[in-house]
């Protein structure tokens, strides 16, 4: 495809990118669906036609939020949006021949990290611009104040709180929210281009995930910190939170490697995902299921026979 039309339908899903960023303006619930998938056609752009056409969509993305809302809206279309996709779309692309000659595409498991590493860099970020801690308490207490508000019958001491638990815990849960948000979106694209064999890059099998190392020790470090006081227990807690996302991830590999030794293994994995996405809670034992992995490895001791369960990922 020739590089005019690569920056037309790149510039066509930027668009719509903005489109659906916009959505919030709506007001509905229905409306954060839409916000949702702000990031599915930047992906397709990426994992369809390169980073580059990830950039162009961006870009575009973040001109027609500057032309038609303000520059904030712009900024965080950027941050929260354009840039993440344009950073894991190159890493997603990159490939290198192994000594067998075979093309060996950048690991699922690194992509993972990455995520993570993007989601804990916001919770620092958001310290650093609201003035710490503190400055994050109080902008999310006014928050949530509003979004609870007074309701009929309900104790005030209740409501402050179950406002002060949310708090203390609010940005790791917007920060694994938006890694899960970025996750799916990006599987989407790569499943939908698989469909219509438009993928950039063969789909990675998620039953080969592995996280890398330094995660779980990141991991054992914050769950020191949230038995210090101030500052250091807060962005402990609040990591651990957020690396429920990708330690999840783990998990969902243990499980779609251990379902391959049953005879019908898609029907096995329907099931727990409709199980996991009525009652939720199992969500928080894939990511515990996670942690394990990464010391035990679960995945090699559940692979069938004659899988080792980490051939590829890594």
């Amino acid at each position: 495809m020739r590089r005019p039309a690569v920056a037309a339908i790149a510039a066509l899903l930027g668009g719509l990118g903005a489109c659906l960023y916009m959505a919030i303006l709506l007001g509905s619930p229905g409306a954060l669906v839409l916000v949702y998938l702000t990031q599915l056609p930047l992906f397709a752009a990426g994992l369809w036609l390169g980073t580059g056409a990830a950039a162009i969509a961006g870009l575009t993305g973040a001109v027609i939020l500057l032309a038609v809302a303000d520059l904030m809206a712009a900024a965080l279309f950027v941050g929260l949006n354009a840039a993440p996709v344009v950073l894991l779309v190159r890493e997603a692309l990159l490939a290198r021949r192994d000594a067998a000659g075979a093309i060996a595409w950048y690991p699922a498991g690194l992509l993972g990290a990455w995520l993570a590493a993007l989601g804990l860099a916001g919770i620092g970020v958001a310290l650093l611009w609201l003035g710490g801690p503190g400055g994050v308490d109080e902008a999310l207490w006014h928050l949530l104040s509003r979004l609870l508000g007074p309701a009929d019958g309900q104790d005030p001491a209740e409501r402050d709180a179950l406002a002060s638990a949310l708090v203390a815990v609010l940005p790791g849960m917007i920060a694994a929210s938006w890694m899960a948000m970025t996750a799916i979106n990006g599987c989407l694209a790569q499943g939908l281009l698989s469909r219509f064999r438009a993928n950039w890059r063969p789909s990675p099998d998620i039953a080969l995930l592995k996280l890398p190392l330094w995660l779980p020790i990141v991991l054992l470090a914050a769950a020191a910190a949230s038995f210090f006081d101030g500052a250091v227990r807060f962005l402990g807690v609040n990591a651990m939170v957020a690396l429920l996302v990708p330690f999840g991830l783990a998990g969902l590999a243990v499980v779609h490697m251990a379902v391959r030794r049953l005879s019908h293994p898609a029907v096995a994995l329907t099931a727990f995902y409709v199980f996991a996405g009525m009652f939720g809670w199992p969500l928080f034992v894939l990511a515990v299921v996670g942690v394990f992995e990464s010391w035990l490895g679960l995945r090699r001791r559940l692979a069938p026979p004659g899988r080792s369960g980490g051939d590829i990922d890594g």
